[in-house]
């Protein structure tokens, strides 16, 4: 919806990808849906779900079996986000590195994007 041709929306790591195939083979769904919603301290946070089949109008990208679908609401806010996965003595997640965010809380569970990727949806 908001590509440019030839290119993914979003692009995966080796080990992001490991994970979500991971999460899909143990629980029998057809990839993660990840999207972002209004909240937390910087206005917005993050979503992923998992899910059994593709909305038609979720932008859907695959890499090393690993399926991700982009949210229609999403996709101008997450177009150019690297998704990893990373593993730390005191935690483990997804982590979105994001071109589009202008400033996050100090905890990183929420951002904000430029206001101008606001006013286009």
């Amino acid at each position: 919806m908001f590509g440019i041709p030839g290119k993914q929306a979003v692009t995966i790591t080796a080990k992001a990808a490991e994970q979500i195939v991971r999460l899909m083979t143990s629980g029998g769904h057809a990839g993660l849906r990840i999207g972002v919603k209004k909240g937390g301290c910087a206005g917005m946070e993050y979503t992923m779900d998992y899910v059994d089949e593709a909305d038609p109008n979720d932008e859907v990208v695959e890499t090393d079996g690993a399926r991700v679908m982009i949210a229609p609401m999403a996709q101008m806010f997450l177009f150019g986000t690297e998704i990893d996965y990373e593993t730390s003595l005191l935690e483990s997640g997804f982590k979105f590195r994001n071109p589009n965010v202008v400033d996050a809380c100090g905890c990183g569970e929420s951002i904000k994007f430029d206001e101008s990727l606001a006013a286009q949806s």
